[in-house]
């Protein structure tokens, strides 16, 4: 078969040289439909793409139509080839994320849009649900959020955890702190008055294997907040209200259960 690979890396690389590497995947994540958002998605888990070569598109042509935007992430290398083929006399290619520096790329960015995203949104009845230890209007918010964003699985943990981390950073009437670097004995996250008289939270989160394993991993993360006394480290700070959640995510569902703290009295 003709060999167009040769052709068409002859001529577009210099297009992007003097940008900076992340500016096209950048603008391409926020102004992605749903449909793109789900090829996004799909090269992120490293499947393919099929995409109808045009040798003629330029930086200007590049938002006119997602094909253009995709042979422009393949004219600057941030697609590769894996094979092409001929379909009523036009060329095609089935591409896919070159390497594991530029997938942490577009890791990395759609973690920046996520938290931009995030920031312009308003979460009180998140955190009035959270309050109220109402696990299913929690689920129900959060699943929403997990429709609109663009997901990547093969660093789940960090995904979620940070996705969760960002929603509860927007209130301005508790501290939030991640715990995920620490070590035994602490939870992921626990959020918290300022006040010693007000509220405190603590979350885990797991990730489950399949959507079926949803409501179980969702209990095991409550428990594990009980079995290894997260609590503890609020409590002798001087916090007594405490609310316990943990929460499981499989792609874009997650689950919440609640759990309260008895208090004691040292």
């Amino acid at each position: 078969m003709y060999d167009l690979y040769a052709d068409v890396n002859a001529f577009p690389h210099p297009y992007w040289v003097n940008t900076s590497s992340n500016d096209i995947i950048k603008d391409m994540i926020a102004r992605a439909d749903r449909e793109m958002k789900r090829q996004i998605e799909t090269l992120l888990k490293g499947g393919t793409l099929d995409i109808q070569v045009h040798e003629e598109v330029t930086y200007g042509d590049m938002h006119g139509n997602g094909e253009n935007l995709w042979n422009f992430l393949y004219f600057t290398g941030y697609l590769t080839k894996e094979s092409e083929y001929f379909k009523e006399s036009s060329v095609f290619l089935r591409v896919r994320i070159p390497n594991i520096e530029v997938k942490t790329i577009y890791q990395n960015t759609i973690m920046n849009w996520l938290k931009a995203m995030i920031q312009k949104e308003d979460f009180h009845d998140l955190y009035r649900a959270m309050e109220d230890g109402n696990a299913q209007r929690m689920t129900d918010i959060l699943n929403g959020q997990l429709l609109r964003t663009i997901s990547f699985y093969d660093s789940a943990e960090n995904f979620y955890h940070g996705f969760l981390t960002g929603i509860l950073s927007q209130s301005e009437n508790y501290l939030v702190k991640s715990n995920r670097e620490s070590g035994n004995r602490r939870s992921d996250i626990m959020v918290r008055s300022p006040s010693l008289r007000g509220r405190s939270f603590i979350l885990e989160v797991k990730v489950s294997n399949e959507i079926d394993d949803l409501e179980m991993d969702a209990q095991k993360a409550l428990d594990q907040i009980y079995d290894k006394k997260y609590m503890e480290e609020l409590r002798a700070e001087g916090y007594k209200k405490i609310d316990c959640y943990g929460i499981s995510f499989f792609r874009k569902d997650c689950e919440v259960r609640f759990g309260k703290v008895q208090n004691e009295t040292p």
